[in-house]
């Protein structure tokens, strides 16, 4: 054998090496960088464990995946999985390509790794997804079954550099104030179905249908027999990818978009990673929200992208009754170098906490025209309690409301001289917030702080705090110790903050007690 050709033999075998170790330095960077998220924590809770997986692959085209964007690719996917699965675990790879699927479910020690240029496609087909009885909102309920779940599962990923495209503008509802007039004609004339307001359209007549049945039913689901619902199963939009009460999960460098109802949605979960994932939603998609972490404990939420419809970044613990019985709170998360573009709410925190949310730390995060920079939201009836929040380094621009609001009677109202219900299992709480570090330029208020007569917002701390181009300051209602240090609002009439019914005020050290009646302060 010549000597060039010994080289060309050997060249695959150099190049395989140095590959392998740009991966493993890769992997080795990417590991350092998240351990530097558990820097300077105010509480204490375990490093979460990445998971690790066999050297086992197979690829989805081995078990006759066809990318076509024509054949249904939903058994060779899960058989993919299932494979791996038996075999103890390893990597499913969907390469390059278009690929079109019913749901996947996930099994554990499985890799799903998606390739550049792999877009995969849900159908929006929905006799592909069967109605199961799952949690949304907060509250038991029947949907159909996500594009991605899993339950019961442990030591699972997606990875790698792909989109998953949910196919939700075929199950959701859009409000025609949402849209402009050339966009909702174009919605119109491509099928579906219109209420007798002209103000909702729907998918189809089974939507409609149901939307009418549920009507004034709140948030219960009405007495419906399961042969009526396969023929208004659109209604029940599903989560894009639901994991249940499943334990070491990653989420890593992954697209996911245009989801039926909420993107992201683990529920009762444990040590889950969420690294360098985009969420996409158009801004008018009803229930659109980005990412709902619900019930769950150990989490880190890092270097994400996110555009949503509704609320972004999002911890929950279940709504009223069904979440206190569940019993399970949202603690120690970590929400760290993230981007929000749109949404309701840049980082939230509600208002299904009926479960309890403690141990947050949000930092270096952005919010680029969010209604609301950082919101949180309760009412009674819920119960739970919010507490040990710590949040700094916030940066926002262009927030037409609230750069801040802490609010316990949200989607309600109080009025003058209603009587004051006593504290039960029913009343929420939110307690020991500190906020710090927080710069906004643009915003309706500055913030908004109000709790209840029977609980008020308890311990709250807001520290260098800068918003420019204010139309209004800070308003403060019922709370219970507050401190407000180096704080500077910019508002057409330098007013800054305005306080009534609040115990215990410090402002730049200075103790002004107790505060009955309106008071307003400016910057004079």
């Amino acid at each position: 054998m010549s000597r060039l050709n010994q080289m060309a033999g050997l060249a695959p075998v150099i190049l395989g090496l140095f590959c392998a170790c740009q991966t493993t330095a890769k992997q080795v960077d990417m590991e350092t960088d998240l351990k530097a998220m558990y820097a300077d924590l105010p509480f204490s809770m375990p490093t979460i464990e990445r998971p690790v997986f066999p050297d086992y692959q197979v690829n989805i085209c081995d078990f006759g995946a066809k990318s076509d964007g024509v054949t249904l690719n939903t058994e060779a996917i899960n058989n993919a999985i299932k494979a791996v699965h038996d075999k103890g675990g390893g990597k499913v790879i969907i390469p390059e390509g278009l690929w079109l699927t019913g749901p996947i479910v996930l099994q554990s020690n499985v890799n799903l790794h998606a390739e550049k240029n792999a877009l995969i496609v849900f159908s929006s087909d929905t006799s592909l997804y069967p109605i199961i009885t799952t949690s949304f909102e907060g509250l038991d309920a029947k949907r159909c079954q996500s594009p991605i779940s899993a339950m019961n599962v442990e030591n699972i990923a997606i990875t790698g550099y792909g989109v998953f495209d949910g196919a939700g503008d075929r199950w959701r509802p859009v409000k025609k104030d949402k849209m402009t007039d050339r966009q909702w004609k174009n919605l119109v004339n491509s099928g579906g179905k219109v209420d007798e307001n002209g103000k909702v359209w729907y998918p189809n007549e089974g939507a409609l249908k149901a939307s009418v049945l549920m009507a004034g039913s709140g948030d219960k689901q009405t007495e419906i027999t399961s042969e009526e619902w396969e023929d208004m199963k659109s209604w029940l939009r599903p989560v894009l990818l639901s994991i249940v009460k499943s334990k070491k999960i990653l989420l890593e460098g992954v697209t996911f978009k245009n989801s039926p109802s909420w993107c992201l949605h683990p529920l009762s979960c444990e040590s889950l990673i969420l690294n360098d994932v985009k969420v996409f939603n158009p801004w008018y998609s009803q229930n659109g929200d980005a990412l709902d972490v619900e019930s769950c404990k150990n989490v880190l939420i890092a270097n994400c992208f996110f555009d949503a419809g509704d609320d972004a970044i999002c911890l929950k613990s279940g709504k009223d009754e069904d979440g206190r019985r569940r019993g399970e709170p949202c603690e120690n998360v970590i929400v760290r170098n993230n981007t929000v573009l749109h949404g309701h709410g840049g980082f939230v925190i509600g208002s299904e906490m009926s479960g309890g949310v403690k141990n947050v730390y949000v930092s270096e995060c952005s919010f680029i025209g969010t209604d609301v920079g950082l919101r949180f939201k309760s009412a009674r009836g819920r119960g739970g309690v919010v507490e040990n929040i710590y949040i700094n380094n916030i940066n926002m621009i262009d927030i037409p409301n609230d750069a801040l609001i802490a609010d316990l009677y949200y989607a309600a109202k109080s009025a003058p001289g209603e009587p004051i219900p006593s504290v039960s299992e029913e009343t929420p709480a939110f307690r020991n917030i500190y906020i710090s570090d927080v710069f906004c330029r643009g915003a309706g208020r500055a913030a908004y702080l109000n709790g209840l007569p029977e609980m008020p917002i308890e311990n709250i701390s807001i520290k260098n705090m800068v918003v420019t181009g204010a139309k209004e300051g800070i308003v403060v209602n019922k709370v219970a110790k507050l401190n407000i240090e180096n704080v500077e609002i910019d508002t057409p009439d330098q007013s800054m903050i305005q306080i009534e019914n609040t115990t215990g005020i410090t402002i730049n050290g200075k103790e002004l007690g107790t505060i009955s009646e309106k008071r307003l302060l400016t910057k004079n």
